[in-house]
Order: C-alpha cells, then sequence, then structure tokens
C-alpha cells in the first residue's frame, strides 16, 4: 500500500515524482493500482480486453486518493478505470500508465538550448500513444516544485494531474488521453518554496482564449511544408540575402528525433524578396484597418476577402501586419504579446489565418509579420517569474526591466530562453507560410544602456554597452532562417549608427536583410513639416540621406510610430492651407517612391487620412469622397506601379550604382535633381523635386545622354488632384552644357511636385 508520506503528498499535489506510485505498480509479489480521483464516489480497474470490473480501489485519502491490489494479476495488462461521480460512470483512461513523451533525443536537445522546431515538442500535441487518442503536454520548469495540467477535463484540479518531471532538461510532461482540440487548459505550478504561482499559460500554445480571458486552448499547428520547408531552394542564402554564413556556436538540431521532416503540404511563398528586386509593403494593424458592423474586428477570412482585392488595387508587392501574437492588451498593439505561438483569438481560429496567409500568397502578395523578441509583459499568467523564478527574464532589473514599455526583457544569455525566441521565428515562416520578419525594437535589445541613466545598467563582461548575449540570440535567428528557409527575410527596426545590420553574420554583422532608415524618415519628414519660405535654410535635410544610404539594405518606413502620440497623420504634418497640405503629401511620396530603398506605408497614408489612427476604430474610409483624397490614393497605386514596372526605381535599391545626384545645391530655390539608374545601363529615371509652391519653368539640367525623356510621374496632375502643371509628356535633350554633362532639358517643376522622367532609347 501507498505509504502515509505518499498519500499526504498526492492528497495536497505536493507529490516529487507522482509517476513513480500513480498508475499501475507492481508491489508484494503483485499488481496495485493508485488514482487521485476528488470527488469520486467509486473508482473501478476494467480489463480493456474482456470489459470486466477486476476490482475497485479503495479510497485511502477523504481528498480522493485511491489504493488497491488487483487480485490474482502478476503481470501487467491493458486497463481503464470506471468512476462514478453523483451517481453517474464514466470510463478513463488512466494518464498513469503510459510512457514517458520525450525521446532520448529530444531532452538532450532541450537541454543543450539546440532544437530549432522546439514547439514541436513543448506544449500541447494531439498524439495517439499505445491505441489512444489523447494530448501531450509539455512544459520548461525547472525550479519548479510540482507543476499539474488544469482544465475543463479535470475541474481545474491541480491534484489530478500532476506531470513528470525530466530532470536532464526540467522539463515537465504528461499525456491525457481522451481529451481533444478546443480543450481549455493552463498550468498550475509550486515554486521551490512550496508557495502556488498563479495559473500559467502555456507559452507553446498554438490557440488562446480570446480576451479577457487568459487559458490556452488545444490545437493543432499548420502542418509541416514539403523539403524541410525549404520550397525546392537549397543552399544558404539567395542574392541580396544578407543572413548566410556558418552557426556562431552548436547549430540546432533541424530533424525530429533524428528522422527527416515529413511532409504534409506545400506551403505557397509570395514574391522572393532581394535587394534588387521591388518590395512596397502596405503596413496594417488588423484591428483598426477596417470594422464590421456595429464596429467589431473582422475575422481573419473576411480581412482577406477585403484586404486582397484593395492591395491589388493599390499594387502594393506585401502586406506587413503588426504583431498577430496573442496579447491581453488591446492598446499595445500587439507588441505586448504573450502567446507567440498563437494567432490572436481577436480575428478568429489560427486555421482562417493560415487562409489569409495562403490566399495573399496564391493573389502574388508577400506577407511579412512584425515579431517582437525584445520584450514581454508581466501579466501574472504569463512568463513573468514562470517557475517562481525569473526564467525567461533577468533577475537584475537594471538588464530584465524595460524603462520605456514597463516591460520584462527576455534573458538572451540563457540557452533556453534563446532556443525559445529561435524555433518561435522559424515558426512563423514554416508553419504558416510567413515571407519575412520585421524585428521590432532592435536597438533595445543591442545596448545594455537602452534608455537608462548611469548606473541603471550592468555592462558587458569587457566594460562595454553592447549586450552580447542578444548580439548572438540575433545572429543564431538570422543564421538559422538562412539555413532552413533562404527565402525567407528579416528587417530590423534599428535606429542607431550600430555597423552591419544587414551585413552577413560571416562579415561580422548581424544578418539581417534590411534595415528601416530611420535617418531618412526623421529627417524627410523633418523638412516637410517646415514652412517652404523656411525651406532653403535646411536643405542638408534633404541632400544628406545619400551618404549613408547604401552603407545598409534599407527600407524607407513611413509607419505607424509617425501617426500615433500626438504626431498627427502624415497629411495633418504638412504645411500650408488645404491645397498645400496634398500637395505636400504627394511630394513626399514622389519623393520617396524615386529616392532609393525599399517602401513602407502605414495604412491611411495612402489616402491622406486626416485623423491620428486610432486602434478602436477603423480608418477614415468615408474621405474617399473627396476628389483631393482619392488622388492621394490614385498616385500612391501609381507610384508602385512605376516602381513595379522599372529597374531604374528598384534593381539597385541597396546599390550605389543606382543612385547619382545631378543638382542637390539649389537651397535656394529648394529643388533636387538626381538620377536612378538599374544593372542595364539603358535603365535610367530622373527625379525633379520642387519644394516650394512656386512653379518653375525652363528649369534645366544635366541629363547623361541625348534622347527623349517621357515624364512617368507627375504629382501634381490634374487626376491626383494637382494643378495639372507639366511637360507634355515629356521632353528632349538638346546638346547644351549643364551640371557637368553635355546634354541637358529645359523642365517645368510643377509647384509642391515631383516629376519623374524616363529616358527613351533610339
Amino acid at each position: 500500500m501507498l505509504s502515509p508520506a505518499d498519500i499526504a503528498a498526492l492528497a495536497g499535489a505536493t507529490h516529487h515524482d507522482p509517476f513513480s506510485v500513480l498508475g499501475m505498480h507492481e508491489a508484494s509479489g503483485g499488481l496495485w493500482v493508485r488514482a487521485v480521483m476528488p470527488r469520486a464516489e467509486r473508482v473501478e480497474v476494467i480489463e480493456v480486453a474482456t470489459g470486466r470490473a477486476l476490482t475497485s480501489l479503495t479510497p485511502v485519502h477523504p481528498a480522493g486518493v485511491f489504493d488497491a491490489p488487483v487480485p490474482r494479476r502478476k503481470n501487467r495488462f491493458n486497463y481503464r478505470l470506471r468512476v462514478t461521480w453523483d451517481g453517474s460512470a464514466q470510463i478513463l483512461d488512466d494518464p498513469y500508465r503510459f510512457p514517458k513523451v520525450l525521446g532520448e533525443l529530444d531532452v538532450w536537445l532541450l537541454s543543450e538550448g539546440r532544437h530549432a522546431r522546439l514547439y514541436e515538442k513543448l506544449g500541447a500535441h494531439i498524439a495517439t500513444i499505445e491505441g489512444s487518442t489523447g494530448v501531450s503536454f509539455a512544459l520548461w520548469a525547472p525550479n519548479a516544485r510540482r507543476v499539474s495540467l488544469v482544465g475543463d477535463f479535470n475541474y481545474w484540479d491541480g491534484r489530478r494531474h500532476p506531470l513528470r518531471l525530466r530532470r536532464e532538461c526540467g522539463v515537465w510532461e504528461i499525456f491525457i488521453p481522451d481529451i481533444a482540440a478546443g480543450a481549455r487548459y493552463k498550468f498550475e505550478l509550486l515554486a521551490a518554496d512550496g508557495s502556488l504561482l498563479p495559473l500559467k499559460a502555456d507559452p507553446f500554445a498554438f490557440a488562446a482564449e480570446l480576451r479577457p480571458a487568459t487559458a490556452s486552448v488545444v490545437h493543432a499547428p499548420p502542418p509541416s511544408p514539403t523539403n524541410n520547408g525549404r520550397n525546392g531552394t537549397s543552399g544558404s542564402t539567395h542574392a541580396g540575402n544578407g543572413r548566410g554564413g556558418a552557426p556562431l556556436a552548436a547549430p540546432m538540431e533541424s530533424s525530429r528525433n533524428g528522422a527527416p521532416i515529413t511532409a504534409q503540404t506545400a506551403l505557397a511563398r509570395g514574391p522572393l524578396v532581394t535587394a534588387d528586386r521591388p518590395v512596397s509593403v502596405y503596413e496594417i494593424h488588423a484591428g483598426s484597418w477596417r470594422r464590421g458592423e456595429n464596429g467589431r474586428w473582422l475575422t481573419w477570412r473576411e480581412m482577406g476577402e477585403r484586404l486582397l482585392p484593395y492591395l491589388q488595387q493599390m499594387r502594393f508587392t506585401h502586406v506587413e501586419l503588426l504583431p498577430v501574437m496573442e496579447h491581453p492588451f488591446d492598446g499595445s498593439w500587439g507588441y505586448q504579446p504573450l502567446g507567440l505561438y498563437a494567432p490572436t483569438a481577436r480575428h478568429g481560429p489560427p486555421e482562417e489565418f493560415a487562409l489569409l496567409v495562403r490566399r495573399l500568397h496564391e493573389a502574388g502578395i508577400g506577407v511579412f509579420l512584425d515579431w517582437v523578441p525584445g520584450h514581454f509583459p508581466n501579466d501574472a499568467y504569463g512568463l513573468e517569474r514562470f517557475d517562481g523564478t525569473p526564467l525567461y527574464e533577468h533577475a537584475d532589473p537594471r538588464q530584465g526591466f524595460h524603462q520605456d514599455w514597463k516591460t520584462l526583457i527576455y534573458n538572451y544569455g540563457r540557452h533556453e530562453v534563446r532556443n525559445f525566441l529561435c524555433a518561435n521565428a522559424l515558426f512563423w515562416i514554416e508553419r504558416y507560410g510567413i515571407d519575412g520578419l520585421r524585428v521590432d525594437a532592435v536597438a533595445s535589445m543591442l545596448y545594455l544602456d537602452y534608455s537608462r541613466a548611469p548606473g541603471e545598467w550592468v555592462p558587458n563582461i569587457h566594460g562595454g554597452r553592447e549586450n552580447l548575449d542578444a548580439v548572438r540570440f540575433i545572429r543564431d535567428t538570422n543564421h538559422l532562417l538562412a539555413t532552413e528557409h533562404p527565402s525567407a527575410v528579416t528587417i530590423a527596426e534599428e535606429s542607431t549608427a550600430w555597423g552591419g545590420v544587414s551585413r552577413p553574420v560571416t562579415e561580422g554583422g548581424l544578418g539581417f536583410n534590411f534595415k528601416w532608415n530611420m535617418g531618412w524618415m526623421h529627417d524627410t519628414l523633418q523638412y516637410m513639416r517646415r514652412d517652404p519660405v523656411h525651406r532653403r535654410h535646411h536643405h542638408d535635410e534633404l541632400t544628406f540621406g545619400p551618404v549613408y544610404a547604401f552603407s545598409e539594405n534599407f527600407v524607407l518606413p513611413l509607419s505607424h510610430d509617425e501617426v500615433v502620440h500626438g504626431k498627427g497623420s502624415l497629411l495633418a504634418k504638412m504645411p500650408g492651407d488645404r491645397w498645400q497640405q496634398f500637395a505636400n503629401l504627394r511630394l513626399l511620396y514622389g519623393y520617396m517612391w524615386a529616392f532609393p530603398g525599399k517602401k513602407l506605408l502605414f495604412m491611411g497614408g495612402e489616402f491622406g487620412q486626416r485623423a491620428e489612427w486610432n486602434h478602436d476604430g477603423e480608418l477614415e474610409w468615408g474621405a474617399l469622397a473627396d476628389p483631393q483624397h482619392q488622388g492621394v490614393q490614385r498616385l500612391v497605386a501609381d507610384l508602385n506601379q512605376v516602381y513595379r514596372d522599372l529597374p531604374a526605381l528598384h534593381q539597385c535599391d541597396c546599390a550605389a550604382h543606382g543612385f547619382e545626384w545631378i543638382d542637390f545645391a539649389d537651397r535656394e530655390q529648394s529643388v533636387i535633381a538626381f538620377m536612378r539608374r538599374g544593372r542595364d545601363e539603358r535603365h535610367l529615371v530622373i527625379a525633379l523635386c520642387n519644394f516650394t509652391p512656386v512653379p518653375r519653368t525652363g528649369y534645366r539640367i544635366g541629363v547623361p545622354r541625348s534622347g527623349r525623356y517621357r515624364e512617368i510621374v507627375n504629382t501634381d496632375a490634374a487626376w491626383y488632384g494637382g494643378s495639372d502643371v507639366g511637360n507634355g509628356g515629356g521632353l528632349s535633350a538638346i546638346e547644351a552644357p549643364c551640371h557637368g554633362r553635355a546634354y541637358s532639358i529645359a523642365a517645368t517643376l510643377p509647384p509642391l511636385g515631383c516629376v519623374m522622367l524616363e529616358w527613351v532609347p533610339g
């Protein structure tokens, strides 16, 4: 029989090794069966082969601990438990009769922090073991005294299903038969000091309840793709992919239990993203792009039905979604996630999100996700002091607390935490077919003194301010993605002068493919806010950008960050009367699409929304009844088309060969002129920008060759809401030296306008 100590520990849910006593065990020359069934009236052992009840277990504690020998049996057999509750009997499979869930290779890889597909082992997984179908659960909590699974299936009672500890890796596991997708669950943990922690959601849950509820939900992940996720590609990089190279330390294991990864379905992908291809991104917040009746959120399915044709109309190549990972607070816009493996339930089940991605891909539109490995909120059900210790975060608040966002910072020096985050990046690329991740707040990860005063941060081992652990994490993540999915990209939101952000790891870089050009964004918007009469005094804000434009592979971002927190909309930033505001906005877009770098525009900017972005509503779609707003929208669509069609405007976005000044010195008239080239010298576009409301006729600029220069964009066209000052469709060069060139053209520059001219061979 059970010892009094074992009985008391089981009754109080404090037993250190429940699998050693629960279930069927050989003892005293026979078999004993033990179970914990609080509130049960009777527990019987049923032989599966015959269906007979062999014995009734004896209650040995009023908390529901049962224990009895099986008469005349010495050899183990397949059994079930018939449990009577409130006079009603229920047949249950006993979780404590099943073997270990994790294989020895998994345990070793978990202990080393090198399991690339960690999400295939930790969390909740629908499985069939020894003929029984149910769900296996595994949770990393090395410092917990006890971990129990609680949920709908056991009345949220932590005594019913305590887990087995795999001490080699600190992971607790159990297989619960007879539960299925849709079951709600959490984990109940005892800290090392015996204190009961708040119920914890599963860090690896593939689905979660809709806030304010916080339970995890059993749900199968999207199936694995073919070819190990590589979609027919091989090698470590594509041209323009900055991430390649050998791993910095021991490589992550990418196979499952050493066996090849099997294919269930091939994932469609969006357009390949390289430095020489057009990339024009529409950034959206799923909850406020559009709303349904009575202001409700759209489902993922409804969003696809409306978003896909709109993206096609606007001719964007990609859409970027603000974080879709489950998060507790609407006002964080997803940037304080707690369910990194679960698309938010605000818009429906995960399979609908997968369908949205697939439909966008089928239409030739790529999908980027914002990804937040820089911090996490301190909600009690989340990762904070997960097992009673600072497990995912740093213990020292000088390293583990984000002063800007009042959130916690991951401990990148812990290999299990790096593994958790690296695997999450791979998960979205591999399981949902996401084409790339825009990594949020990279600077906050790179610098130990980020937003900290002297004395409020801890130097690295060399006495410096660089977060060496974070650097390793970033490089390891970029290497993993480059190895497993060479076509996927990562984009850094990084606002400092850190060198080599988009340089390959093998060349000492961080290994991102692209970096947001925050300097260009800041200088350009600062310039555009100025009254045109004063712009001549700030000409350098325009002309400094090309000095560093090719030091990284840049994306030009006019993102959500520029239209919140009292900053106003892009249109509201523009000076002058109403006509001038729209003209200035159209000029900004013309200049942006002509300037080297990939493009990103936040929703609402494409039609000149007047109000600041409000995440609690939808965009001002009614503004499109106004011809001026219609004109901005038409311009953005046409700029996207020209950008996609003309190699000169995208092929050398990240190469100095693709840009050359014609004239950057005309500060008195606030005019700039430059050339864009493709790899083929026949691909040539000239951009002329007049940042004053004064039209200029006969404005002579030097051009590199004779021939016809066709006007392909004029932001002042009447079609866009302008005054229709232009060049009659194009200009012919004459042999008249100007700006150090043998040929020149005499252009008409519209007020507050940008003109693009394409050289036509022949």
